[in-house]
This record gives structure tokens, sequence and C-alpha cells, in this order.
């Protein structure tokens, strides 16, 4: 949130403000519990927009190869919450808003999280091609721990291998040149990120805080869209 930085749930897990109960309403990038994911949006605008939300903007961010089912119920739980407008945009966009390169052109983002791994090929900051693995660092924590970064390479680079045969355009070796954004918890570990970086032989765009990449971009996103707001309600003399 401009000028707050992250605001997060004020009560999260259970008791009486949690709703009772371990709340995962998210899982695999899908709204599994709309109740539950209401409450939780609910007390988040609470603490961070208060009662009056005309004026307020909202950026959501999904896993890029979400269909459309899904970010219509997250548009709609959005829409309960009384804000003017909601910017919807895929996280691998996020993520490139936040850590990648300011020129343009074919751009990849893997984003390796907890429940869902993506690669993500971004031509001009539009996506050009994804994948996407529905497992993560919760399911790979259940493994000897000196496997984890084997398994989780070999997954980014399947999925890297079969867009490149999918590629007629050369956007991925382009992309490759430039160096992929990772995001993520997994990029976290550099027993995992030195390890792609090896096996592609090229080097790798990290942020300061990779598990907060998309949500960071996201806000980054935000402040773009306020600015512009407020510099044409400016011009056209009008109020928000």
């Amino acid at each position: 949130m401009p000028g707050r930085g992250l605001v997060l749930d004020p009560f999260p897990g259970s008791g009486p403000h949690g709703g009772g109960g371990d709340e995962r309403p998210v899982r695999r990038g899908r709204i599994v519990d709309p109740e539950s994911c209401g409450r939780v949006l609910g007390r988040i605008a609470d603490a961070a927009l208060g009662p009056d939300r005309s004026d307020s903007v909202i950026v959501l961010s999904h896993p890029v190869l979400a269909g459309a089912e899904h970010r219509s119920a997250a548009r709609a739980l959005l829409a309960g919450l009384g804000t003017t407008r909601v910017v919807v945009l895929s996280s691998a966009r996020a993520a490139a808003a936040y850590a990648g390169p300011r020129e343009t052109g074919p751009l990849l983002v893997v984003d390796m999280g907890a429940e869902l791994t993506e690669v993500t090929l971004l031509v001009n900051g539009l996506v050009a091609d994804a994948r996407q693995a529905e497992s993560g660092l919760d399911d790979l924590d259940r493994l000897d721990p000196a496997k984890l970064p084997a398994v989780l390479v070999r997954t980014v680079l399947d999925m890297i291998t079969s867009m490149w045969r999918h590629d007629r355009h050369g956007a991925i070796r382009g992309a490759l040149r430039k160096g992929p954004v990772l995001a993520g918890g997994g990029a976290l570990r550099p027993d995992v990120t030195d390890r792609i970086a090896r096996c592609l032989g090229t080097r790798v765009r990290l942020a300061d805080d990779p598990s907060t990449t998309v949500v960071r971009g996201a806000g980054q996103i935000l402040s773009s869209v306020l600015r512009h707001r407020t510099a044409s309600s400016e011009q056209s003399g009008r109020p928000w």
C-alpha cells in the first residue's frame, strides 16, 4: 500500500477474529473457500483502508495460468469490498515490474512458490508462453533435504525446455541472454538459484526479498495507477 508498505491480515489463523479454524482459502493458486477468503480480505481492507473505500484501487495478481473462473471469483470478492477499481494482472507481470530490467523485449520469469512452480515468457510485457507445475516447496519439503534443490531445478528446467521447443522466434534464447527473474520462496535458496544459473549458463535476477517479489511488483503498479489517476484528475479539474 503506497506510504504504508505491506499490510497483513491482523488476525490470521484460528480464533474469534479469524473466523475459526485454520483458514487457507487459496490453494494451488485457486480460491477453494470463497467465504474464508472474503473474511481475510475484509480484515485486511479494514486494517488498510478503513470503512470508506470509495476512492480506493486494488491490484490483484493471479497465477499466470489461472482460468477465467478463478479470476472472476477473485474479482467478485474484491468487488464486495466496496472499492472503486480493481486492476488484474498475472503474477509474472508483477514480478517483472519489480525485479525485471527496464528495457523491453523477451523476459523469463520463474516463480517457485509454496504450492505452485511457474515459468512465464513475457514479450514486451505480454504473456507469450507459460508452464505451471502444481507442486512447490511445501511438497518438496517432504523429500530428503539434500534432494530438494535437484528436484526443484529439474522441474524448472523441464518447463523451460518445453517452452524452448515451441519457440519459433528465438524469444526464449533472448530472454536467457538477458537473465531470468527468479521469484518466490525457492529463490531464497542459493543451492537452487546457483544451480539454475549454472544449468542455463546465464546469470539470474533476484529481488532483495524474492518471496515478496510479486506483491511488491503489484504495489509498484498500484503506485503507477494512482499517480496517473491523480494527474488525470488534476488536468480535468475533477475529483477522483
